[in-house]
């Protein structure tokens, strides 16, 4: 229970730098260019520079949903610079801008809301609170089996653990490194989930329609209460094996890093202390 709520701390506390991470990640590897040039951005209509300082709608896509409407009977002498005051038309199709084009702390914030930090929270929270109580549960029973097999060959019996005595930091390091691998494999559906949700541009005047409208979430109850998207049931478990690897690999460099840097400070310490003493005898 204590991991638990160790993991869903930290979910709320790194949640808003996971997310520019993710996008900055996303960004650097995708190859679309951006929508419009950068000499374009002075005819950006004030509605669109103010949600997303920058940017301006795809002249192309602008034109074409032009032309589709200019064979409804229409008095308006500038169809287009009527359209571009609306937010939904601010990329020129009426979809939301690309990824690429809100990757910034700022943009994030003025176009999305700050709600946008924390998007994800509930498949976030889920996948942290799983991951902490099955590593911290995992890594304390494997310890104490260890323990209990190592008082196996004492005589007279320990009658406590700390007549044992410790164990190895390597045996310590492979339990948690073990431990951290199933944990991963435990909250993956989870982390796949919160990384579509927070590759999603949801921007705030969506949002307060879906709020206003009363709009539910798709899926069953599970769904709902995890955050996982019915359209993403087919590739939550993608990439399951490396994730487990990076775990593993990270839970075993980190407690075995600690183990290391703790016995070499606990035995270097009083060796110091005692040269020291010696000089001055």
């Amino acid at each position: 229970m204590a991991g638990m709520v160790a993991g869903a701390l930290e979910s709320l506390v790194c949640s808003p730098f996971e997310l520019i991470k993710l996008r900055a990640q996303v960004t650097s590897a995708s190859r679309v260019p951006r929508s419009t040039p950068v000499t374009e951005n002075r005819a950006a209509a004030p509605i669109i520079a103010k949600l997303l300082p920058g940017h301006t709608p795809d002249k192309k896509a602008l034109n074409h949903f032009v032309t589709l409407l200019s064979t409804l009977t229409s008095k308006h002498p500038n169809l287009a610079g009527a359209l571009l005051e609306y937010p939904w038309m601010m990329t020129g199709s009426g979809k939301a801008p690309s990824v690429c084009d809100v990757r910034k702390r700022s943009s994030i914030i003025s176009l999305e809301g700050w709600g946008a930090l924390w998007r994800g929270i509930r498949s976030g929270l889920v996948r942290d609170s799983i991951f902490g109580g099955v590593f911290f549960s995992g890594w304390q029973f494997m310890h104490d089996v260890m323990l209990n097999w190592k008082a196996v060959g004492m005589d007279p019996i320990p009658r406590s653990n700390e007549e044992v005595g410790s164990l190895s930091p390597l045996s310590v390091s492979l339990a948690a490194g073990f431990s951290g691998s199933i944990a991963a494999a435990a909250s993956h559906c989870f982390d796949t989930a919160k990384c579509r949700s927070q590759c999603t541009v949801l921007p705030k005047y969506i949002s307060m329609e879906r709020s206003l409208l009363r709009w539910t979430r798709p899926g069953n109850r599970f769904e709902r209460y995890t955050g996982i998207h019915p359209a993403d049931r087919n590739v939550l478990f993608r990439g399951l094996g490396l994730r487990m690897a990076r775990s593993g690999f990270a839970s075993f460099m980190i407690v075995g890093s600690y183990y290391l840097t703790v016995n070499y400070l606990v035995s270097e310490g009083p060796k110091k202390r005692g040269s020291k003493e010696n000089k001055l005898l």
